[in-house]
């Protein structure tokens, strides 16, 4: 854990993400580099207490593959089923959030170097065009996320969207170069 608050979110709002193809379809990518452990950046995206401070929380056992998840941070939630598909801490986490056609797959990978963690969080898109709504929205959160971990002030969602909406609009979908491609 960071013994004094590190560099945060910057002042104004930056669109971050990119498509990238995996196996299982079309993905919004978004990297965050933090200067402390893997372990620190995990427990920011698995543990209760630290996912309040960002997004939402969750209730239930992940030991059993399935919880259920709520955000905090939007006053209409409701309380969503997660089903965890892949949990290898502190490096790989997949989640589908909702159920069937309406679920939502996201993972997030955690790798190690020069005395750093890069996070990389994904979204996997039904359509290229949610990337103009999605985009803002996760930026906004990670940003948060980036901010609950160095001790910073949460960013108001007011800078990200619809700021950042016309960058996800115009962004291109890279054309798939091998059918079974896996980026992250």
């Amino acid at each position: 854990m960071p013994t004094q608050p590190l560099p945060g979110p910057p002042d104004v709002a930056h669109a971050t993400g990119r498509f990238a193809h995996r196996e299982d379809g079309l993905y919004l990518l978004f990297d965050r580099i933090f200067t402390a452990a893997p372990e620190y950046i995990w427990e920011g995206l698995t543990k209760p207490e630290a996912l309040h401070g960002w997004i939402g929380t969750y209730t239930g056992s992940p030991r059993t593959g399935a919880v259920r998840f709520r955000m905090e941070s939007k006053t209409d939630s409701q309380w969503e089923f997660v089903s965890i598909l892949d949990c290898e801490p502190p490096n790989r986490l997949a989640l589908d959030i909702g159920e069937d056609e309406d679920a939502w797959r996201v993972l997030a990978h955690l790798s190690e170097g020069s005395g750093k963690t890069v996070l990389t969080f994904g979204l996997r898109l039904h359509s290229a065009a949610e990337a103009a709504t999605f985009g803002p929205v996760w930026d906004y959160y990670l940003d948060r996320f980036a901010a609950s971990r160095t001790h910073h002030t949460l960013p108001p969602f007011s800078r990200y969207y619809p700021a950042l909406k016309r960058h996800y609009q115009e962004l291109i979908v890279p054309t798939r170069t091998h059918p079974l491609t896996d980026s992250v």
